[in-house]
């Protein structure tokens, strides 16, 4: 099954999820919409109030309902509007790493990064470079099978 997802990598077209921090990358995504920069469409984006806020559980089940990759965008570390959400969100990302890895997926498919209000540009190039990463690595191999 490697093999024939390995062939269709070029026309594989990734789900991605991406949760953004209310204050600097929902806005971040925003003014990159603004700007229309060019940045792949793949991103389904769920708005929360901080990245520290995300539930590992959440992330889980984003990625047994399909999702190829997760995308987490917050503040700038120091720069959170709740002290220090981004700073519990990235510890929460590099334990789920490790858990990712235990049940058979690679923890590339998860990224956190940083991205303030005014830097639309390197929101939309943290899209393009993780939907490429994604995009090398093929389909979600632990997904549930579903009637669609």
């Amino acid at each position: 099954m490697r093999e024939d997802s390995s062939r269709n990598r070029g026309m594989f077209n990734p789900k991605i999820i991406g949760f953004l921090c209310n204050w600097c990358g929902y806005a971040a995504a925003d003014l990159a919409g603004n700007l229309r920069l060019n940045y792949p469409s793949n991103l389904r984006i769920i708005k929360v109030m901080c990245s520290g806020r995300i539930d590992p559980s959440h992330i889980l089940e984003a990625f047994k309902k399909g999702a190829d990759g997760v995308l987490i965008v917050g503040c700038h570390p120091g720069d959170c509007h709740y002290i220090n959400g981004n700073y519990r969100a990235k510890m929460r990302i590099a334990l789920l790493k490790k858990l990712l890895q235990e049940i058979g997926l690679e923890p590339e498919r998860l990224r956190i990064d940083w991205a303030s209000a005014g830097e639309g540009e390197r929101f939309a190039n943290i899209v393009r470079e993780f939907f490429e990463e994604i995009r090398n690595l093929g389909p979600n191999p632990v997904k549930e099978e579903c009637d669609e």
